[in-house]
């Protein structure tokens, strides 16, 4: 009976790549393994891919097939050794598919760093820009302090367990076409620990933690910014097996400002004018985060100018200095005009002319121009 294609039984086209050759055979061979597989005839297209990449996942052989077929392969299967340098001799990546590896599990009683944990915190605005010290409770995980953490009843100590003799895990092995596997499973009576906990501590009920409220200061730098975090070491859950506690993440969420806005160490507003101070220049208070602060206002100031008023912004959280802050001139048209106001602006319209001069506004009838000659 002739042979199918390799590229055929692993479903891939002849230009494929190696990893898109390789990753196609664990695809099958995880389907097909015998030990794990209930399909009828599991076994034979198990063979198949394997044959396939041990030609195709070899760069020498697979120029070879694809000159010759099968006939430059010498019959086929030239056994399980090395394939093209990847190292599937013994079936060590289908063990690590399937059992997690062989021998390399780690030891559940090695020393373990507990949990991160994450709050997030709502500041003012200024509360951001000048930092504070504050307390925050926080739910979390602690060591029991009546067993000390090893869940027992006082006076008692954990026992080896009675299951697994203390190694945390089973050794089973099975016998396959391809040799002995043997498969090791994790001792579910003691949950891997290879320990029993008989008598069991009443605070906590054999697990070794309590759940508690804690209350931990927090020092909040000055010119924090919105999704910044501070790392609080020691503050998370509690370790496992004597290991070290995790840490605590303070993330800052700010509510935004009526009348400024942040942007990094940067802050930004609006003024107000009214067209008489705008066209004949005046001297106004603006406030700041750190104070009012007087600004000369040039006359013939347009709608839109910007200002920048130096060092009055947010510190950089690393103490670099500060930011700027930015004012933006918004000239407010007058409404519910008297008689009188109306009579005046008539009459400067009027010793103004209708329109306004290119001299005043030079820039913006440029535009003007070239727009109406369609450039």
């Amino acid at each position: 009976m002739s042979k199918k294609d390799y590229y055929e039984v692993l479903g891939v086209s002849k230009d494929a790549s190696k990893d898109e050759i390789k990753k196609a055979y664990r695809k099958l061979a995880k389907k097909y393994h015998p030990d794990v597989s209930e399909e009828e005839n599991a076994s034979d297209k198990f063979k198949e891919a394997q044959e396939a990449w041990e030609v195709l996942g070899d760069e020498q052989k697979r120029q070879q097939y694809d000159q010759f077929g099968h006939a430059g392969m010498n019959g086929g299967s030239q056994g399980f050794g090395g394939f093209g340098g990847e190292d599937f001799g013994g079936f060590g990546d289908i063990f690590d598919m399937f059992f997690g590896g062989g021998g390399r599990r780690r030891d559940p009683n090695a020393p373990r760093k507990g949990a991160d944990l994450q709050y997030t915190m709502t500041l003012g605005f200024e509360e951001a820009i000048f930092g504070k010290e504050t307390d925050i409770q926080i739910p979390k995980e602690e060591t029991c302090d009546t067993c000390e953490g090893n869940g027992a009843k006082p006076g008692t100590q954990p026992e080896t367990c009675p299951h697994c003799k203390g190694a945390g895990q089973f050794n089973q092995e099975q016998d396959t076409p391809f040799g002995r596997i043997v498969n090791r499973r994790v001792c579910h009576y003691c949950q891997g620990t290879g320990q029993y906990v008989k008598d069991k501590c009443n605070t906590c009920g054999g697990d070794g933690k309590v759940k508690t409220r804690k209350t931990i200061h927090i020092s909040i730098p000055a010119g924090i910014d919105e999704g910044q975090q501070i790392r609080v070491p020691g503050q998370g859950e509690a370790g496992v097996n004597g290991g070290p506690a995790g840490d605590l993440y303070v993330v800052a969420q700010i509510r935004p400002h009526e009348f400024y806005q942040r942007e990094g160490d940067h802050i930004f507003c609006e003024m107000p004018l009214t067209f008489t101070q705008a066209a004949l220049g005046d001297e106004i208070e603006v406030p700041t985060v750190h104070g009012k602060v007087k600004l000369k206002i040039p006359a013939g100031t347009q709608h839109g100018k910007t200002f920048r008023l130096k060092d009055k912004g947010a510190p950089d959280v690393r103490g670099r200095g500060h930011g700027d802050q930015h004012v933006k001139i918004r000239i407010v048209t007058p409404t519910n005009l008297t008689d009188r106001q109306k009579e005046l602006l008539r009459e400067f319209h009027e010793i103004s002319g209708n329109e306004a001069t290119e001299e005043q506004h030079g820039n913006i009838f440029q535009r003007v121009k070239r727009a109406f000659k369609g450039e």
